[in-house]
């Protein structure tokens, strides 16, 4: 499988008090944290070019411009989903929006770069 403009990806997670602003000290609040907001944009852009990556690479982030849109409260669903929308060498860009059970919450782009994992993982030895 080739990388072809418009592959997409999701991801969905409940909202519990790990996953909140105030599980990782930003402002106390028990809603959904933007941190994990953009992992959750992070995940989905890389399953939606993972199967169609050569045996051996991987994609790492490296840019990452959202706005966090709205407060999401415990126990509600979360969903991300990515597009991508440019291909340039081994630089991926995507679209990324996250969804609650009510609204938009989260919207940007998100960079990922093709790397082979092992000579990766070795530079950092």
């Amino acid at each position: 499988m080739a990388l072809t403009l418009g592959m997409k990806g999701e991801e969905t997670t409940t909202v519990v008090h790990e996953n909140t602003a105030a599980s990782v000290g930003a402002g106390g609040v028990e809603v959904f944290g933007t941190p994990m907001m953009i992992a959750l944009m992070e995940n989905a852009s890389w399953k939606a070019v993972a199967d169609a990556l050569e045996p051996g690479y991987v994609t790492v982030g490296t840019i990452v411009n959202v706005r966090h849109l709205g407060a999401t409260p415990l126990g509600q669903q979360v969903r991300a989903v990515a597009e991508l929308v440019e291909i340039n060498g081994r630089r991926l860009l995507f679209n990324v929006e996250a969804y609650d059970e009510r609204q938009k919450i989260g919207e940007g782009q998100h960079e990922r770069a093709i790397v082979h994992l092992e000579r990766f993982m070795q530079r950092l030895a």
